[in-house]
């Protein structure tokens, strides 16, 4: 009885320091990761304007081709949507909200799962040496939930390796276009 007892307070403890910690993270998080590509800005800014291109370089896309694929609005630039189902990567839905060829793209991006809404862009610089440097950057907020302050906590380490992927991946298709 002593254990149980003990168990139970270690049980409510631990369920008070998630929620107490989370309320004092802050819900706000921030992922940014760059690449420099062998390419130039015009060659690779249609891989990413267009939702339909990024099926070539996703790493959420790689990681489960069954994933279902709804495209919607203009097919590439400012209004082109795109929204997936997914089993292994969840739901969520993406919309161009901004396209300034050949230097940014901007996104809204919201995941149903936890009803957070976060916006994000790609940046195109010309370098001196003729390459590109692509800068995938997005920021979010994760709401009131404490529980999902402590996900904002981590981003930056989750979606990091997935930019970085996807960033790698990218970089492989444009420098093998023609």
């Amino acid at each position: 009885m002593k254990i149980l007892k003990v168990l139970g307070l270690s049980l409510v403890g631990l369920v008070a320091l998630l929620l107490i910690g989370g309320w004092l993270l802050p819900s706000t998080f921030s992922v940014s990761r760059s690449v420099q590509i062998a390419a130039s800005p015009e060659k690779i800014y249609p891989l990413v304007a267009a939702p339909g291109a990024w099926r070539q370089w996703s790493v959420w896309n790689r990681r489960d081709p069954a994933m279902t694929i709804e495209y919607s609005g203009p097919d590439t630039g400012a209004g082109a949507v795109w929204a997936w189902k997914s089993a292994s990567e969840g739901d969520g839905k993406m919309t161009f909200t901004a396209a300034e060829a050949p230097k940014r793209v901007a996104y809204d991006l919201f995941f149903p799962d936890f009803g957070t809404t976060s916006s994000g862009e790609f940046r195109f610089e010309t370098q001196a040496s003729g390459d590109t440097q692509v800068t995938w950057l997005m920021n979010g907020d994760m709401g009131k939930n404490p529980l999902f302050h402590w996900l904002a906590l981590f981003a930056d380490g989750m979606v990091g390796k997935d930019f970085e992927a996807g960033l790698k991946n990218l970089k492989a298709v444009a420098e093998t276009r023609p």
